[in-house]
C-alpha cells in the first residue's frame, strides 16, 4: 500500500503541466485523433499551463508577501493559522485513504457520463485532492474507509453537477466554449450566484455598474485591465506598508497579470478545441446528439481582467474581516492568493461586474472564515497524524480554500452526526 500511495504521489508530483498533456493526448487517441494531431493538443495544452502558472506564480509571489504585511501592519492575534492549498493537499494526500481516489474518481467520472448523469469530463486530475480532503477528514471522524471514500464520491457529484450547471457561463462569458470547472474550491462559491441574481434585483444596487468594459469607455487609456492592475497593486502594497520603490514593483507585476493571462489562455483554447470536437463527435456517433465538456483547472477563468480585480480588492476586506468578525478564529494567509480561483463563478454570474463580485465576494468569505474556524479541530487533528509540520506559536490550522469550503464542511458535518 505503502508504495502504491508513493507511486501515486509521484504522478501527482509532475503537476498539471505534465499531467494534463498526458491525458489531453490519451483523450485525443480515444477520440479517433491522429497521434501527431493529439500529441499537439495535449503539448499545447502543456504549454499553456506552463505560461498559466508562470503568471499564477507572479502572482502569489507577489500578493502573499502583501498580504503578510497587511496582518503584520494589524497587528492580529488570532489562534488558526490559514496554511493554504498547497499545505491542504499534502495533508490530504497522506491520508490512508488517497490511495483509492484517483482511479475511484476516474471510475465515478466514467459511470456518469455513460450514464448521462453528467456531461463534463473532468481531466484535472490533480484537483482531485479536494475529493481526497474530504475523505480524509471524515476518516478521521469515522476511522471508516468505506464512508469516507462514499464521501468523496459525494463531494465529486456535486462538483461535477456544478460544473455541469456552469458550463454555459464559461461559455457566454468567459468565451471557453466546451470547457467546465469542477475545482472543489472554486464550485464552494457557486451558491453566491444566486445572491448575485438577488443582488441585481435590488433597484439601485443593480444599476451600480463598474465591469472593466465600461470602466475603460469611461477612463479611456486609464481605464484599460493593465492600469487597472496597477492601481490595485499599488494600492495593496501601501496598505502592506511597502516603500515606493515596492508599491511600484507590486503594482506593475499585477498589472502583468492583467495582460499575460489572457494571451497563456487563448493558447489553452488553441489546445482544447480540436480535442473537444473529437469527443464531440465520438459522443454523439454512439450516443446521439449530447453536449460534452472538458473539466479544467479554474486557473483558466482567471484570464478575465474581472477576476483579478475582485479578487485584488477582496484581499485587504478579507484581512479586515478576520479581525472584525465576531466569532472568527482564522488568521488568513495562505490563500488569500487563492482568492482569484474562489470567486470565478461569481464574477461570472455577475458578468464582470467588480462591484457586486465584491459585494457578494465579502459575503461568502465571511461564511468561509466561520466554516474555517468551525473545522479547525478536526483540521488541526488531520494534518497531526499526517505527521504535518506545525506552524510555530500556532494552536490550530485551517484554511479559506478547503478548510473554508461549504460542500466540504455540510458533508463532513452530516457524517459527523453518525460518529
Amino acid at each position: 500500500m505503502d508504495g502504491f500511495v508513493n507511486f501515486i504521489q509521484g504522478f501527482l508530483d509532475l503537476g498539471a503541466t505534465v499531467i494534463l498533456p498526458v491525458a489531453i493526448f490519451i483523450l485525443g487517441l480515444v477520440f479517433g485523433q491522429k497521434p501527431g494531431k493529439a500529441f499537439r493538443s495535449g503539448l499545447t495544452i502543456g504549454i499553456a499551463f506552463v505560461g498559466i502558472f508562470l503568471v499564477v506564480d507572479l502572482l502569489v509571489n507577489n500578493l502573499g508577501p502583501a498580504a503578510q504585511g497587511m496582518v503584520d501592519r494589524l497587528g492580529v492575534e488570532l489562534n488558526v493559522i490559514d496554511v493554504g492549498w498547497p499545505a491542504s493537499s499534502s495533508i490530504a494526500w497522506a491520508s490512508v485513504v488517497a490511495a483509492f481516489i484517483i482511479p475511484l474518481g476516474l471510475a465515478v467520472n466514467v459511470i456518469m457520463l455513460v450514464t448521462k448523469t453528467t456531461k463534463t469530463m473532468n481531466v484535472d486530475i490533480w484537483n482531485f485532492w479536494h475529493y481526497t480532503f474530504t475523505a480524509a477528514m471524515v476518516y478521521v471522524l469515522s476511522g471508516n474507509i468505506f464512508i469516507s471514500l462514499l464521501s468523496a464520491i459525494l463531494f465529486q457529484v456535486v462538483c461535477l453537477k456544478v460544473a455541469d450547471w456552469t458550463a454555459p457561463m464559461m461559455s457566454k462569458f468567459y468565451d471557453l466554449p466546451g470547457v467546465s470547472i469542477a475545482t472543489g474550491s472554486t464550485i464552494s462559491y457557486a451558491p453566491g450566484i444566486f445572491l448575485v441574481k438577488g443582488l441585481q434585483k435590488i433597484p439601485k444596487v443593480k444599476d451600480w455598474n463598474a465591469d472593466p468594459e465600461s470602466i475603460e469607455r469611461r477612463f479611456g487609456i486609464l481605464g484599460e485591465s493593465m492600469f487597472i492592475g496597477l492601481v490595485l497593486g499599488a494600492t495593496i502594497g501601501a496598505l502592506a506598508g511597502y516603500s515606493v520603490g515596492e508599491i511600484v514593483e507590486i503594482g506593475i507585476a499585477m498589472a502583468a497579470v492583467m495582460v499575460l493571462m489572457p494571451r497563456m489562455v487563448k493558447i489553452l483554447m488553441e489546445g482544447l478545441l480540436p480535442v473537444s470536437e473529437s469527443a464531440r463527435e465520438w459522443l454523439n456517433k454512439r450516443f446521439g446528439d449530447r453536449e460534452i465538456y472538458i473539466g479544467l483547472d479554474a486557473a483558466v477563468a482567471l484570464g478575465h481582467p474581472a477576476v483579478i480585480s475582485t479578487a485584488l480588492i477582496l484581499v485587504p476586506i478579507t484581512v479586515a474581516m478576520a479581525v472584525l468578525l465576531p466569532g472568527n478564529a482564522l488568521l488568513p494567509f495562505g490563500d488569500l492568493a487563492t482568492i482569484p480561483f474562489i470567486v470565478a463563478f461569481i464574477v461570472g454570474a455577475a458578468r464582470g461586474n467588480i462591484v457586486h463580485s465584491v459585494i457578494v465576494g465579502t459575503v461568502m468569505i465571511a461564511i468561509s472564515l466561520y466554516i474555517a474556524t468551525d473545522m479547525a479541530p478536526l483540521f488541526t487533528t488531520m494534518a497531526q497524524d499526517a505527521s504535518f509540520n506545525m506552524p510555530a506559536d500556532s494552536a490550530m490550522i485551517s484554511s479559506i480554500d478547503q478548510g473554508g469550503n461549504i460542500v466540504n464542511w455540510i458533508i463532513v458535518r452530516f457524517f459527523g452526526l453518525f460518529y
